[in-house]
């Protein structure tokens, strides 16, 4: 055992699981997940945990897999973190708690997230007592929106006695959880398990329920419901604005994921209608333009990424994409589409593109792009995907007199609280940020379930 490197997590060969849709990663066994244990110095500062979002008691959890005590360890992972498995899975632990790690200073920090992964799968298969609800404190929150911050805060509350109801549009809770990412990378039956521990501690659930239209803000307060919490994400594609983006074929990234995701588009026995390409291109650097990438190579096409920038600029984790390299997925750096064109039909028949090069940095940090001239060359593919970024839907803005927002449409909130332009409306997750990454969205809704505690408590005592 080399105590600088992880324990290595087994994985499907990339040969194999790019034509299929299960776990690429299938996890620890319980000797490989004593075995990383082991590294876990258990520093008496703690570092690890001041890098994680929802503050996870790292090196007490990490401790009780060194003795074998699994169940120990779900339970110590339980008291800050409602979505353990689905943590496990997604978290870009390399950019947080396994940052601050201090195996890393002379080697690999130690596999936070993996072992996160294996104490809760492991309670899954082994642990079938039902969560139990606690002790009413008469008093009811309303949620908008069942992904990871919505999810988040309404674990936080139930644990606190709040009777708890998540209102959703869609048919089915989860958010981006359900509709985003993939099963390869995150098994929906994981999700609905989650989902069913907070059920459980009675958290309820109303779906197909659209904020804004469905319900309003407003009306939850008048029917005494003491708070309410936004998370209702960011929905709402990003386009380029270029010539040919209304053909057949052509996708955003978040369409395109739902309907392989949520309405199962990759499985004969559904009934969604999707297109089955030969050559897609998907434009985009981030982890929902892998996640499309990778998608679009199990449904059979030969996959080009394309992206403005480097690679070193790339912000997809280096996982993901380290994973669509293995799968096949060609990548075009330094390239910028100008048209998609079709044919007299309206279908996609290819992509125009310019090469570019790097220039000053730009007011995120990176270098700016610019055209190089006379570069212009076409990539032939007869579907595009565009998965450049997402903004909330307008829909809540507009029915919510009084809610302010940024000219990208989210939601102004506190830094520290999440509290909203309006009294006891909170808000937090890719509605107040634009689209970030789960882990993020989990701890805004974590901050937020704790400023609405004391703020009903603050209310009782008056």
């Amino acid at each position: 055992m080399d105590i600088n490197k992880k324990t290595p997590m087994p994985e499907q060969p990339p040969e194999k699981r790019n034509k299929n849709f299960k776990e690429v990663a299938l996890g620890y066994t319980e000797e490989m997940a004593k075995q990383e244990a082991m590294r876990c110095l258990n520093c008496k500062h703690q570092p690890c945990v001041s890098g994680c979002p929802v503050n996870v008691k790292i090196p007490e959890f990490i401790e009780m897999v060194k003795k074998g005590d699994f169940g120990g360890a779900y339970e110590k992972i339980l008291e800050t973190n409602s979505l353990p498995a689905v943590c496990g899975r997604v978290c870009p632990q390399e950019n947080q708690c396994e940052a601050r790690c201090v195996r890393a200073i002379k080697g690999e920090p130690v596999g936070i997230g993996r072992l996160e992964r294996f104490v809760a799968d492991w309670a899954m298969e082994h642990l079938f007592d039902k969560a139990q609800p606690a002790p009413s404190n008469g008093h009811r929150v309303a949620i908008l929106g069942a992904g990871p911050a919505g999810l988040t805060c309404a674990g936080d509350l139930a644990r606190l006695g709040y009777d708890v109801t998540i209102f959703e549009a869609f048919h089915q809770a989860g958010g981006v959880l359900v509709y985003g990412i993939p099963e390869f990378r995150l098994p929906k039956a994981i999700v609905a398990a989650e989902i069913e521990k907070l059920k459980e501690k009675g958290v309820k659930i109303q779906l197909n329920v659209v904020a804004g239209r469905s319900v309003l803000v407003d009306e939850l307060l008048e029917q005494g419901y003491e708070a309410v919490f936004i998370g209702t994400g960011a929905g709402l594609p990003s386009f380029m604005n270029i010539e040919g983006e209304n053909l057949n074929g052509v996708y955003s990234a978040n369409e395109y994921l739902t309907r392989i995701n949520l309405m199962k588009a990759y499985q004969d026995g559904f009934d969604t209608p999707i297109m089955k390409a030969s050559r897609v291109a998907v434009v985009g650097g981030g982890n929902v333009a892998m996640d499309a990438a990778r998608c679009a190579k199990r449904m059979g096409a030969d996959v080009t990424v394309v992206y403005r920038r480097s690679e070193e600029e790339m912000p997809a984790r280096k996982e993901e994409i380290h994973h669509a390299k293995e799968e096949g997925i060609q990548f075009k750096m330094l390239c910028s589409p100008v048209r998609i064109l079709g044919d007299e039909n309206g279908w996609v028949t290819g992509m125009e593109c310019v090469e570019m090069e790097l220039g000053e940095p730009d007011a995120s940090g990176r270098r700016r792009p610019v055209e190089k001239p006379d570069s212009l060359f076409t990539l032939p593919v007869d579907s595009v995907i565009i998965a450049i970024g997402t903004s909330p839907n307008p829909i809540l803005k507009q029915t919510t007199k009084g809610l302010q927002t940024d000219k990208r449409g989210c939601i102004l909130v506190d830094e520290d609280t999440g509290l909203t332009s309006l009294t006891g409306v909170y808000a937090g997750g890719d509605a107040v940020t634009g689209a970030a990454t789960v882990i993020l969205a989990m701890g805004a809704g974590k901050q937020a379930a704790k400023a609405i505690h004391e703020f009903i408590k603050k209310k009782e005592k008056a």
